[in-house]
C-alpha cells in the first residue's frame, strides 16, 4: 500500500521471512515500510515513538526505496489508527506545505503531480 500522509510518503508491504532476500517467502505477520527519503522516516518515528522507537532505519541506496523499517502487524495497525487519528484539515496538499514548510517543498511538490496523474486517470 501507498500512504501519503504529512509526515511523509511509505509503501507498507509484508516483509519476507528469513534475512528478507528476494525470494524468500512473506511473512504476513511483519510489515516493512519504506521510504525514499530518510526524514520521512524519522518524522514517522517521532510521531509514534512508543510504537516505532526501537525500530532501525536500514539503508540501502541500491534499492528502489533506499531507507526501510520493519514492523509487526499490529504495531502497524495502531500507527495506522493513530494516523486517522491526527486527521483534522480539509486540504491535504495545504496541510503538507504547512507542516513541513520549505523543508517539505519538493515532497508537496511531487504530491501535486500525484494529484494531476490520478485526475487524468478519474477523467
Amino acid at each position: 500500500m501507498w500512504l501519503f500522509t504529512k509526515y511523509g510518503f511509505y509503501s507498507a508491504v509484508c516483509a519476507r521471512q528469513g534475512d528478507g532476500r528476494h525470494h524468500q517467502p512473506i511473512d504476513t505477520n511483519r510489515i516493512m515500510v519504506r521510504a525514499r527519503l530518510r526524514p520521512h522516516l524519522e518524522a514517522l518515528k517521532d510521531r509514534f515513538p512508543d510504537l516505532l522507537g526501537d525500530c532501525a532505519i536500514r539503508e540501502s541506496l541500491d534499492a528502489d526505496y533506499a531507507f526501510r523499517i520493519f514492523v509487526d502487524k499490529p504495531v502497524w495497525t495502531q500507527v495506522m489508527a493513530g494516523l486517522t487519528d491526527d486527521l483534522d484539515y480539509d486540504n491535504f496538499k495545504s496541510e503538507v506545505a504547512r507542516f513541513q514548510g520549505r523543508d517539505g517543498a519538493d515532497y508537496e511538490h511531487s504530491l501535486h503531480e500525484v494529484w494531476s496523474v490520478m485526475y487524468g486517470l478519474q477523467r
